[in-house]
């Protein structure tokens, strides 16, 4: 009994300071990702001056998985990082613009003021957008 008490406390530990440990349940509150609805809605939202992180998504086990990734990531970063969820099959517009063909994916948007100020790139391969 003592090895199993040991144990419960070791998991119980490890589920309570991994970051993004996602196996577990965790109470985030009400959810902190903006469902798309328009894009005047993307722009009002870039214009607050916060970045904006979307993720978009169709209906498969991958974006279930990146659900809860996202909940936890929006839950933590309230209010500097805005999260935003874009269906695809309701706005193919969007995402074809996008230009992508592998999904679900995640883009980082800044408002024009942050994206004439780009700072230090430490990854080649982030392209940043503005609107």
């Amino acid at each position: 009994m003592a090895g199993a008490s040991f144990f419960d406390r070791m998991v119980s530990q490890l589920r309570s300071t991994s970051k993004y440990y996602t196996g577990y349940p965790k109470d985030l509150g009400p959810s902190r990702i903006i469902p798309f609805t328009s894009e005047r809605q993307f722009v009002q939202l870039l214009h607050e001056g916060r970045p904006v992180v979307v993720a978009f998504t169709i209906k498969c086990t991958y974006t279930q998985h990146l659900d809860k990734v996202l909940e936890e990531a929006a839950a933590t970063f309230y209010p500097h990082i805005k999260f935003v969820r874009v269906e695809c099959p309701k706005y193919p517009g969007f995402c074809l613009t996008r230009q992508k063909t592998e999904y679900p994916f995640l883009e980082v948007f800044y408002n024009p003021e942050q994206a004439a100020n780009p700072g230090k790139i430490v990854d080649p391969s982030i392209t940043k957008y503005s609107a």
